[in-house]
Formats: structure tokens, sequence, C-alpha cells
């Protein structure tokens, strides 16, 4: 069968190995992630040159607050950094910046970084690019079903016309499409309470490369290999 010519036009990736690859080298645990910024500038650009639309990077899951303070301190560090030195190439890109999660969370300097970058970069159209940040499917599911069972408590909302439109209105990640590719880098094979609902029909690919070794040529591979699958989404 004929796979599908077409770039995925959402492209989800779980950015795992950056530990190991510090570990491995004898470094501590913050070298890793300091070294995993350069892939997502260059995967940004190598998705926004194929066409995709999407780009949903797991930055920080829920269960990685669990981690040790100092560890969540330097990724924090690191991504408010991110946010102040990359928002001017984002805005003259064309990508729009959104942050997914239980972002009240979050340290008041990176929120504040995060919600300047989404300001500047609100009209873009070319991307979305989307960090999940204290980001965990089940913690989404059971925040849109307290909201809405609420809502139908109140009376604004009848049970019997809940659609999966309405659910999805009130995840976090709400205005984003189905997935049509999750990359997951490290080698691991799971999908670690990620975009669940958004997942569905989404091809699945996996590879052994740390995320700080991903690069633009990796990337293609896993995009390749999506074009080549046939997509039935349960018809045959």
């Amino acid at each position: 069968m004929s796979g599908n010519p077409l770039p995925p036009a959402h492209v989800a990736i779980i950015m795992d190995g950056n530990g190991r690859w510090a570990q491995s080298r004898g470094l501590p645990r913050s070298e890793g992630h300091l070294a995993g910024a350069e892939p997502v500038r260059v995967i940004l650009k190598a998705a926004h040159r194929l066409g995709v639309k999407f780009l949903t990077l797991y930055a920080f899951s829920t269960e990685n607050w669990a981690r040790s303070i100092d560890e969540v301190d330097n990724l924090f560090a690191l991504l408010t950094r991110y946010l102040d030195s990359e928002t001017a190439e984002l805005l003259a890109s064309g990508v729009r910046l959104k942050g997914v999660g239980d972002l009240e969370r979050l340290p008041k300097t990176t929120r504040l970084a995060l919600a300047k970058a989404e300001e500047l970069t609100a009209a873009n159209q070319e991307l979305t690019l989307s960090l999940a940040l204290s980001y965990g499917s089940r913690a989404e599911l059971t925040r849109a079903a307290q909201d809405l069972a609420l809502k139908a408590k109140a009376g604004d909302l009848d049970p019997a016309n809940l659609t999966e439109a309405t659910l999805t209105s009130h995840l976090w990640t709400g205005g984003l499409p189905d997935v049509d590719l999750l990359i997951r880098t490290g080698g691991d094979q799971r999908i670690s309470n990620f975009l669940l609902w958004h997942l569905a029909y989404a091809e699945l690919y996996f590879t052994e490369t740390l995320w700080p070794d991903f690069g633009e040529a990796d990337f293609l591979a896993a995009v390749t290999d999506f074009q080549s699958r046939h997509r039935r989404f349960g018809r045959v």
C-alpha cells in the first residue's frame, strides 16, 4: 500500500535522554538539559521547512516535579533563558509559541517569560510551537471532567449534549489538532502520559538516539517513515 506523500501536520516529540547523555560523558545532568536546547532549534527549523504546522514538545511533565529541587530549578532557568533568547527568532520566523499544562505551577520568572513570548508571537501563523510544561494527560483529562461536571451542576451544560468537541475545548491542549506523528527519543517505547486524547490515531516512531544527539537527519528519517505508512483510521 502506498503511503502519504504529505508531511505530518502535527508532530509531537518526547525529548528523552538528556540525563543519560550527560551521565555517559561523566557530566552533571544539567549539562544534558543544556545540550538538549540545540536540537529544539534544529528540529523547529526543519519542521518549518517541511511545512509542519504544529510541533508539540514534552518539556516538563507533572511527574518531573518529583525530581531534585536543583534539577527542577536548573530546568526552568534554562527554559526561561531559552524563551528570552529565542522569542525574537520565533517572531521573525512566523512561529507562534504556546504553553500547555498546569502553568500556574511554573516559577514566576518562567511564567512571565512564557506569557511575553506568547503575546509577541500570537499573530504568527506559519507554525505553532507548543511547549508541554507541568503537563500530564491524566491530570488534563481530570481537570476537563471537573470543569464539565461543574457546568452541568450549574445548569450550563446538558450532559446529553456533551460531545468530543466539547471535551476537547476544555483541555489544556484544546486548540491543538490530533497528532499525526509522535517521536520518542532515548530508546524507551512508551508514551508516558503525553497527549493521550490527541494520540488516538497517531503514528508512533521510536529511536534509540538520545535527544541531545537528535538532529535534522534523524527528524527527516522519522518523517520519511511516517510518509511510508498507510493511515486507515479504522477503515479497511
